[in-house]
């Protein structure tokens, strides 16, 4: 059989060249990628991440359908990998997304390097051993609309520059041990409808800032801290907030006069030192959760809406509130 010449330059092509061609991902962050894994000891978790082969295919990572570029580098559940977050991290100039979550032995600082990483929209760092403070750096990242620091170790106090980022709406600073004020600054964040506000379990202290008063929250969450004085600035008719967590504070105010959201649906004021009774106005919400137990209130429990669906413990430990469901007023 005759082999012709044009067959054989298909053959060579097809064995030899297609391979290199069907290899996406570009040099310089395959490069990076590869730093990176041999900075955390090479754990299994990136066992995918084989220099022979397209790291657009490697687990834990995602590139552009168009450019493949790395824009996404998201490592988590895994107690095998140790050290800390390695610096190249920042030589992924097109990142839009970085995780590092459920890893127990991740330690050390949150990396300065990441404030290179002026793409990036969502930066997760939770469940893991990082600790020192929250870096004012990450105000650089001005692109940013996610950040999740919860469930670390991370100490000092939370830094007013956070109040800078322009499209910032969700905000996770929980279970950790950050201590000092809410910077007034909160009440300026340049959007006033951030999603979520979640501050809880930390050692924050004082009184919740005035300027919080223009902000439209769906969720706020200060629970466990030893926040004090008087949160209404948090409430209003004219807000949209779903979501309400002041439980286990030191507030101490009334109750009484608070004009609530129409859209509330969730209300955890426990254990505070909060007196008043409880506004009738709370009867027009469509409540699915209430807690206003271990305060001071008084008076009668107002009968309609939802708030003779929840049980006594609801109600219960506090000054002298009486109907139901608790006991009968004399």
């Amino acid at each position: 059989m005759k082999i012709y010449p044009a067959f054989l330059c298909f053959l060579f092509i097809t064995i030899f060249i297609s391979p290199s061609v069907s290899d996406h991902c570009n040099a310089q962050d395959k490069k990076v990628l590869l730093k990176i894994k041999k900075a955390l000891g090479n754990p299994y978790l990136l066992a995918s991440w084989d220099p022979k082969t397209d790291c657009c295919d490697w687990y834990c990572l995602e590139c552009h359908p168009n450019t493949h570029r790395v824009v996404s580098l998201t490592l988590f559940s895994d107690d095998r990998l140790t050290g800390q977050i390695p610096p190249e991290v920042g030589d992924l100039p097109y990142l839009e997304t970085l995780l590092f979550r459920h890893l127990p032995n991740l330690n050390g600082t949150i990396q300065p390097a990441i404030a290179k990483l002026k793409n990036l929209k969502m930066l997760r760092l939770s469940w893991t051993n990082l600790s020192g403070p929250v870096p004012n750096f990450l105000s650089q990242l001005k692109n940013l609309t996610y950040l999740d620091l919860s469930f670390n170790n991370l100490s000092g106090s939370i830094p007013s520059s956070l109040s800078t980022l322009p499209n910032l709406e969700d905000l996770h600073l929980d279970r950790n041990k950050l201590t000092g004020t809410i910077p007034e600054s909160f009440g300026m964040f340049p959007r006033k409808n951030l999603y979520l506000f979640i501050l809880s379990h930390n050692k924050l202290s004082g009184t919740i800032p005035a300027s919080l008063a223009n902000m439209d929250f769906n969720t706020i969450d200060l629970s466990r801290n030893l926040l004090e004085g008087d949160p209404s600035v948090l409430f209003g008719p004219n807000k949209t907030t779903f979501e309400i967590d002041l439980s286990r504070d030191m507030f101490q105010f009334g109750l009484s006069k608070v004009q609530f959201p129409k859209s509330l649906a969730r209300l955890d004021l426990n254990h505070n030192k909060i007196t008043g009774s409880i506004p009738a106005g709370l009867t027009d919400l469509e409540l699915q959760f209430m807690n206003v137990s271990y305060n001071r209130l008084c008076g009668q429990i107002p009968v309609g809406g939802r708030l003779q669906s929840f049980d006594y413990s609801t109600y219960f430990h506090n000054r002298c509130l009486c109907g139901a469901p608790l006991d009968v007023c004399k």
